[in-house]
């Protein structure tokens, strides 16, 4: 069985038009949330692809970026829960290259933008901290207005 990350509707659709704002290049950014007994993911922001070169089909976190968003997560009560980023043209497959950039207990939510258009949204992240990857369900929790 699979397990889940939870995101909001808020996050997934920030994560869909970073996408297609970046398209045809990769995107990419931070998530931020709570880990209990479960992974809500409640807040992603985006932070620049510091790729050197073509950036449409690899993305690259500068160190700086990495250590701002650990800051940011202590100073606002927050969990730094994984990455994003986007697959231009590309399914929401996780790549080789992104399995050797993978760190322990991230998820890697990825998003596939074909043509501009935001498709899936599908999360990876790595099994048992073995360099293999495994899927993990995305589940989007949709505000009701009362």
């Amino acid at each position: 069985m699979k397990a889940t990350v939870y995101i909001t509707e808020e996050v997934e659709k920030f994560i869909q038009n970073h996408g297609a704002e970046y398209f045809p290049n990769e995107c990419c950014g931070f998530l931020y949330g709570k880990e209990g007994d479960k992974r809500e993911i409640t807040l992603a922001k985006r932070v620049d692809n510091s790729k050197e070169g073509d950036q449409r089909r690899r993305f690259e976190i500068s160190p700086k970026d990495y250590m701002d968003a650990e800051r940011f997560a202590i100073l606002n009560d927050l969990d730094l829960l994984g990455i994003y980023h986007s697959h231009p043209n590309h399914p929401a497959i996780a790549s080789e290259h992104d399995l050797a950039k993978a760190m322990p207990f991230f998820s890697y939510l990825i998003i596939s933008v074909n043509e501009g258009i935001p498709g899936d949204l599908k999360s990876w992240k790595l099994e048992n901290d073995e360099r293999k990857f495994t899927e993990e369900h995305v589940e989007v929790k949709y505000l009701i207005e009362k």
